[in-house]
């Protein structure tokens, strides 16, 4: 785990080569077909070394949830268990990991009818005016949100419109379910020994640097090119998830004309450092983790020490 330019790839295939894992991604851009360059998928030869399961699997067209992933993720696992082998998984996706080990709220179904709405009322009003519409109605919610945040603003509006129940509400009753179920049920705990890695650079400001670097070597390598191609397929939206992934919602503004080339870099820089900060949160709170610093020079052996016992 770790956040984005972190280094959990290049730490991932080191560790495929030296011991018997495979690996599974979790990274919910990744899962897309198409989504490469601004995604950093890794490159064909990367891949023939180490092969990751559930990646570019996914049409951008058809969103992909939380709980599809646990439930290919689940399957997965199990495969790989049956192979003699251990699971390795590797993303920046807190989420995915989360619905995995600690199962999903039950929450309605998403109404496109609905999402077209509230879609319609952030064009005319702008996202911090249903941030203060969702403040009154889920305070708990609006609190961990930016009023910018429009995917999940819209999300939670949607929940509390089908369900009269706040989004925060779903989740605390998801949370006794989990201390009392013990049966097995969707809700249960994980079940499976895990040991939880995560790989950071000692500074913020270095992990902001290398975002920076990146983020216009991938504009080198044809990131707006990419995204062109995705547009011309004519059945691509910038309010898909695949389209809203960081970079590509700001790429494909840019190529609306919504704002310069300048702009645009500087936007999706300042977006991907927005999406670090976010796995940090989710990172502070996680039991058990192990921290790496991803400039060690023993980091492979020291993510090694912290597997061996699960590998024995």
């Amino acid at each position: 785990m770790g956040p984005t330019c972190s280094g959990k790839t290049g730490l991932a295939v080191e560790l495929a080569q030296r011991l018997p894992v495979s690996l599974v991604n979790v990274d919910s851009a990744l899962v897309y077909r198409g989504l490469d360059i601004g995604a950093a998928r890794p490159d064909a030869d990367t891949l023939a070394r180490a092969p990751h399961r559930l990646m570019a699997f996914r049409d951008p067209a058809e969103p992909y949830s939380a709980a599809e992933f646990r439930t290919d993720a689940l399957a997965e696992i199990a495969d790989i268990h049956q192979q003699g082998r251990v699971p390795l998984l590797v993303g920046g996706t807190m989420l995915y990991f989360r619905a995995l080990q600690q199962g999903l709220a039950d929450l309605p179904a998403a109404d496109p009818a609905l999402r077209t709405r509230l879609l319609a009322e952030a064009e005319e009003h702008g996202w911090p005016a249903l941030h203060a519409r969702l403040a009154a109605l889920d305070p708990d919610t609006a609190a961990r949100l930016q009023p910018t945040d429009g995917q999940r603003i819209q999300r939670a509006l949607e929940v509390f419109e089908l369900s009269g129940v706040p989004l925060s509400e779903h989740h605390r009753r998801q949370a006794d379910v989990e201390l009392s179920d013990t049966g097995g049920g969707a809700h249960s705990a994980f079940p499976y020994t895990v040991i939880s890695l995560a790989i950071a650079p000692a500074t913020r400001e270095l992990l902001h640097q290398r975002i920076a670097e990146r983020f216009r070597t991938m504009l080198d390598d044809g990131f707006v090119e990419e995204v062109r191609g995705l547009r011309a397929r004519g059945d691509l939206h910038r309010d898909l998830p695949a389209i809203k992934a960081v970079g590509y919602r700001q790429v494909w503004d840019f190529l609306d004309g919504r704002y310069s080339h300048d702009e645009m870099v500087e936007r999706g820089i300042i977006a991907t450092r927005q999406l670090a900060k976010r796995q940090f949160t989710w990172l502070r709170g996680w039991p058990g983790l192990h921290w790496l610093d991803s400039d060690d020079a023993d980091l492979v052996e020291q993510a090694m020490g912290q597997l061996a016992p699960l590998i024995e």
